[in-house]
């Protein structure tokens, strides 16, 4: 059985990873593959800013970073924000897999022009700097929000009939105003919303932390990662520089 990471990278009790883990059904995980989830300790709460996206990175990284070691296969950041991606990759030799540029990259096999709808405002740097990092702009058709605040401890639980139509509307004017031929959910926490909007477009919707999580599978089965010249490995390892930080929600057990 190969084991997959999912790294949430803000910390939410451990009864909410659930909600995460339900964006992969029995039917998309292959039969000899296996998704462990976890969140970050510490960091970040709502990634509204650089300055909580910077806390993210830290405690992502350090969440994922002996992943090689613990027997994992991969790593999938679970999170438009592709929080420590490059350092992950610098630090392990495993393919570390993140849903900003996959579902981009993807987007560009799919369509010749892709919007993301998300949550609300503050999140819209994100994915202009994925699409700048990746050498995307111009492929980018529009950020486009709902301006409801997320929840990564209930996600859309009880607001589902509001923010469906509410996302609904906003990858529609995506289409017809913006020019975009493919859709991308803002975030891993619209998960729910996904099977609704691709039943009313009549374009690619992609499903983020599925499409992420797939790329993982793809690579660990093709025997393929990360370049280390592109990512080269550090000289030296602090992997335990964290550690005193205390965990936001403490382990039960």
């Amino acid at each position: 059985m190969k084991r997959v990471l999912n790294i949430v990278p803000v910390p939410v009790p451990p009864e909410s990873l659930d909600a995460f883990a339900s964006q992969l059904s029995a039917d998309l995980v292959h039969p000899d593959f296996e998704n462990v989830f976890v969140s970050a300790r510490a960091g970040g709460g709502t990634l509204d800013s650089a300055y909580e996206t910077t806390l993210a990175d830290a405690f992502v990284l350090d969440a994922g970073c002996r992943a090689e070691e613990q027997g994992y296969a991969a790593v999938c950041v679970n999170s438009m924000s592709d929080s420590a991606l490059a350092a992950l990759r610098s630090r392990l030799t495993i393919p570390v897999v993140a849903p900003s540029q996959a579902t981009m990259l993807l987007a560009c096999l799919l369509g010749k022009r892709f919007s993301v709808v998300t949550m609300w405002p503050e999140w819209h740097e994100l994915y202009h700097k994925a699409a700048r990092e990746n050498g995307l702009t111009g492929r980018l058709a529009s950020v486009r929000d709902i301006g409801v605040r997320p929840d990564a401890a209930e996600l859309l639980a009880g607001k589902e009939e509001f923010v469906f139509a509410a996302v609904e509307r906003e990858a529609r004017a995506a289409v017809e105003e913006d020019g975009a031929d493919v859709i991308i959910l803002g975030s891993t926490t619209m998960h729910q919303s996904h099977a609704y909007l691709s039943s009313v477009l009549d374009v690619p919707v992609l499903n983020p932390g599925v499409v992420a999580y797939k790329l993982c599978e793809l690579l660990v089965q093709t025997g393929l990662a990360h370049s280390k010249r592109a990512y080269p490995s550090p000289e030296r390892l602090q992997d335990d520089l964290l550690s005193a930080v205390a965990s936001v929600f403490p382990s039960k057990d």
